[in-house]
């Protein structure tokens, strides 16, 4: 079991660069194709100042933090018990190439299901660019198989 006491636990922010090259190839693995995501001059005519990034690319950026598992092993969760329940994404402001993300993870709660079979994690995080302005929210829902 999940010691309750973590909801509220903050892990240390860490700060990713935007990429050119790292936009495309995740437009790519995604399948987009609209070329404001690919192209810097179809960006300009839709009034981006460089390539936006594509919708749920900030879960990607999560993914550059320097321990992806700090927070499981905090918590002391066995890896081969854990899933990946649900993400959500609420977008602020575009994020471009060129930015820097700061990224701020936080445990929001902690339960289990009445038969205790399972227990859940909800981590929030909220991305900040180099202007202290906040563009992103994602909460991320795992699941420990007990």
């Amino acid at each position: 079991m999940i010691d309750r006491s973590n909801i509220g636990k903050s892990f240390p922010p860490y700060a990713v660069e935007v990429e050119n090259h790292q936009l495309r190839l995740f437009a790519k693995a995604i399948g987009e194709t609209n070329e404001v995501y690919t192209d810097e001059k179809a960006a300009a005519a839709q009034g981006y100042s460089a390539l936006p990034a594509p919708p749920t690319f900030g879960f990607s950026l999560s993914l550059s933090k320097p321990n992806v598992f700090e927070a499981y092993e905090a918590l002391g969760i066995d890896l081969s018990r854990l899933l990946h329940g649900e993400q959500k994404f609420d977008y602020i402001a575009p994020i471009h190439v060129g930015d820097v993300i700061t990224l701020h993870e936080k445990i929001t709660d902690i339960f289990e299901k009445p038969e205790k079979r399972l227990e859940f994690i909800v981590i929030q995080t909220s991305l900040v660019n180099q202007h202290n302005e906040h563009v992103g929210e994602m909460t991320n829902t795992l699941v420990i198989k007990n």
